[in-house]
């Protein structure tokens, strides 16, 4: 048998140089034909297109012939020539066969017809596959790059921030618990408390919300870094849009202030956007055609638009006076809710908003505080049909005010007293803000559903694969 080296179907695929002789391995999508010749069309991952192989039926062994189904794994050698038919520019005429792993058609799950996205989540072992998920599997590697790609072309640094924690960055309290400790037989306090003591190390600990306190401990030296990395809520949330474990991506620069901030959002956001425009076409088409008929337009609205600044209190009355039945109430103190941001978005400026300057008691503790002294300087980024894809704001930099600020929320100074002490020593204004990675893929690919672009979902009740 020939040894020589496979060439991807993406490849091929774009290949001029045909009448030579390749080597193509793959999955087989499906096989159909007649008694003289079989078509046999195959995938290996590389793009949404699949090669088609023909198979002159004489030649080979029937028992071989039978075996080549749906979801087999295929070694073909054979010529690389123009395609007659129409729907791809080159096939391959098979010589050699090899059939490295077969598909039983009695029990394998991904037949031809379409399967739900639910099915398909009850089996995400396989459903990288479809070509669904294929596309949105190297859309969401696509995008990892380009996140990477754009912080170190102007100079950030990738700062890896510990998943193990001490402290709670949001005060959201919904965290994963760390232990070592029996559970059948957890040792206890006089007092009867849990003695953390006795734990690895030493005290309680969780999986991170954020890597954002530690990420501004990086700005406050490098300057300007970012963190790319899981983060874990334990939100009994069964909502399309939350997962228990996702990924964030925060930025945090030193002597930003917010204004810095909301123009390195935009221009971040519409770096991403434009990346997959350039860089995803065949898959975002796909899923534009298959799945949202609005996909290619909408990323479109995101690189050709100027985002709105706006005030919140502004963004409140406009939406007070709007004349809308909200399914949610909206006066000034209310933390929005994704129709409000949808509305200011789709219906009012029709262009991306970046909302600035919320009510200080529905914001995190480390937000700089305005001098009305009922706002911070927060910002929201709000998208079309996702609403907030980014959330950030400039930092407290001020040691008296933000330990009043810990007080007044009475929060454990115990777990950030060296957050607090970044403040005493060469303090600097800093901003920075976060964007959930899944968030961005949703809004990238048009999926309905976060479950759908992360290989293998963390939700409640749920940790398969």
């Amino acid at each position: 048998m020939s040894n020589e080296k496979r060439t991807r179907i993406v490849d091929l695929l774009r290949s001029t140089d045909v009448d030579r002789e390749v080597v193509v391995k793959g999955w087989v999508r499906t096989k159909r034909g007649n008694k003289n010749v079989a078509f046999v069309a195959m995938n290996d991952g590389s793009t949404i297109n699949n090669i088609q192989v023909v198979v002159d039926v004489a030649a080979f062994d029937g028992e071989l012939l039978r075996k080549i189904t749906t979801g087999a794994c295929l070694r073909v050698t054979g010529t690389l020539v123009k395609s007659l038919g129409s729907g791809q520019p080159v096939e391959v005429q098979a010589r050699e066969i090899e059939i490295y792993g077969e598909a039983d058609p009695e029990s394998y799950p991904l037949q031809k017809k379409g399967h739900s996205l639910e099915f398909l989540r009850e089996i995400a072992y396989l459903r990288p596959r479809t070509n669904t998920f294929g596309a949105v599997l190297r859309i969401r590697h696509a995008m990892a790059y380009a996140i990477h790609k754009y912080f170190n072309d102007r100079g950030f640094y990738y700062l890896h921030t510990p998943l193990i924690t001490a402290s709670d960055c949001e005060g959201a309290g919904a965290m994963f618990n760390v232990t070592t400790l029996d559970l059948n037989n957890v040792p206890r306090t006089p007092e009867g408390e849990v003695d953390y003591a006795q734990d690895f190390f030493g005290k309680p600990c969780n999986l991170t919300v954020s890597g954002q306190l530690e990420g501004e401990l990086g700005a406050l030296a490098l300057s300007q870094i970012y963190t790319f990395g899981p983060t874990f809520r334990a939100e009994n949330s069964n909502t399309p849009r939350h997962l228990a474990e996702f990924w964030m991506v925060e930025p945090e620069v030193a002597f930003n202030d917010l204004e810095d901030n909301m123009e390195l959002a935009e221009d971040f956001l519409k770096y991403l956007v434009r990346y997959a425009l350039e860089h995803c076409q065949d898959d975002l088409q796909f899923l534009n055609k298959m799945f949202d008929e609005g996909l290619l337009e909408r990323l479109k609205f995101i690189t050709d638009n100027d985002f709105v600044r706006l005030d919140y209190t502004e963004g409140v009355k406009i939406l007070q006076e709007s004349g809308e039945k909200f399914e949610f109430p909206c006066d000034w103190g209310c933390d929005l809710q994704s129709e409000h941001e949808r509305y200011l978005v789709e219906r009012h400026f029709k262009k991306p908003v970046i909302l600035i300057n919320y009510p200080k008691d529905i914001k995190a503790f480390y937000m700089k505080q305005n001098d009305d002294g009922r706002t911070v300087r927060a910002m929201d980024v709000l998208f079309p049909k996702i609403g907030e894809i980014i959330g950030g704001s400039e930092r407290e930099a001020d040691y008296a005010k933000l330990n009043a600020r810990v007080e007044e929320l009475g929060m454990n100074k115990e777990s950030i007293w060296w957050y607090l002490d970044t403040r005493r020593f060469g303090s600097a204004p800093h901003s920075g803000f976060g964007l959930g990675f899944e968030r961005l893929l949703l809004f990238v690919t048009g999926m309905a559903n976060i479950r759908d672009v992360i290989p293998f979902p963390r939700t409640p009740k749920n940790a398969e694969f």
